[in-house]
């Protein structure tokens, strides 16, 4: 029988820590664990820590993409925008209005949209306002005043989706409004009411799932005209953060009372790889196979989704 030497040409090393760049493949006896290791890709994909905000806060809203995003609102302090490059977060120019609980929409770090949310003094909002790189200006008004709503599409091609009109705990819509880069307009309702839920895609095939009060595994498809109510998540979340490209592809991350991801196919949600800190009232930004987690009680960490990814797995002797 050849030995592993022979086959990989070296040795299985006794380490006491993992070793900072394993190859795939790559084997090591842990001498503090008493265990092997290994190096291996994993098609559900893996988090890895990325850059910290400079302002950590929860109730933020986010846009863009793995490598180009920004974030703004949210507790601490409440007008605060920062811009991800893939690596660290970069202060810049406040929102005009200090908000939490906010809808958005956006393609990248120069491009993003802000609409609705809570103001100070508890008051619910129909304020939008628009991103252009360096300042936010205030654009016309959603139809109707809500927080703890989501959103989907761009700058100029927005979708924002349910809410709640009133102070918790009631007052959860179905209320769906269309951006056309001036204007808001009301189009069809979601099939559920909902509050506390996340969405992803585009202003004519998006997808919104989970919410709240209470945790829900509702998920509806958007066509452009009307929601569909379509197959639910594995476990009932809300205060959630959500990524992804159209209605067939998206990621649910976080949330109460999970760690959990599931990733959506368009037909079926499939548990994929955990956030490494549990938290809610987060935000997401990018792709169903790039995705960013940011924010987020408790925890001020940027974590960055990979489908597949390198992981590091315990082997089992038998």
């Amino acid at each position: 029988m050849s030995t592993y030497k022979e086959i990989n040409g070296t040795a299985i090393e006794a380490l006491s820590a993992d070793p900072p760049n394993p190859q795939d493949g790559q084997v090591w006896y842990r001498t503090d664990l008493g265990t092997f290791k290994t190096q291996k890709q994993s098609v559900l994909g893996a988090w890895a820590t990325g850059g910290t905000l400079n302002n950590g806060r929860y109730y933020l809203a986010g846009s863009g993409t793995q490598t180009s995003s920004l974030v703004f609102g949210g507790n601490g302090p409440l007008s605060s925008t920062e811009s991800y490059n893939g690596t660290s977060w970069t202060e810049l120019n406040d929102l005009t209005s200090e908000r939490r609980r906010m809808g958005s929409a956006g393609a990248d770090n120069t491009s993003s949209l802000a609409f609705g949310g809570e103001q100070p003094g508890d008051t619910i909002s129909t304020v939008t306002e628009s991103w252009n790189g360096t300042n936010w200006t205030e654009v016309n008004d959603l139809n109707t005043a809500r927080m703890d709503l989501t959103g989907a599409g761009i700058q100029t091609a927005a979708l924002a989706i349910a809410g709640r009109t009133t102070p918790p705990p009631l007052g959860p819509v179905a209320n769906t409004e269309s951006w056309n880069g001036t204007n808001w307009t009301e189009v069809n309702d979601l099939n559920n009411a909902r509050m506390q839920l996340a969405a992803a895609g585009t202003q004519t095939s998006a997808v919104a799932f989970a919410g709240g009060p209470g945790p829900r595994v509702y998920t509806e498809t958007w066509n452009g005209t009307n929601w569909t109510e379509v197959n639910d998540l594995n476990n009932a979340k809300n205060q959630l953060g959500g990524a992804g490209t159209n209605s067939t592809a998206a990621l649910s991350v976080g949330g109460t009372p999970y760690t959990e991801t599931e990733s959506w196919n368009g037909t079926n949600w499939t548990l994929v790889g955990s956030l490494n800190t549990n938290r809610r009232n987060l935000t997401g930004t990018g792709t169903e196979t790039a995705a960013l987690a940011v924010g987020g009680e408790p925890s001020p960490e940027t974590e960055e989704f990979n489908a597949p990814a390198a992981v590091t797995e315990t082997i089992t002797l038998e």
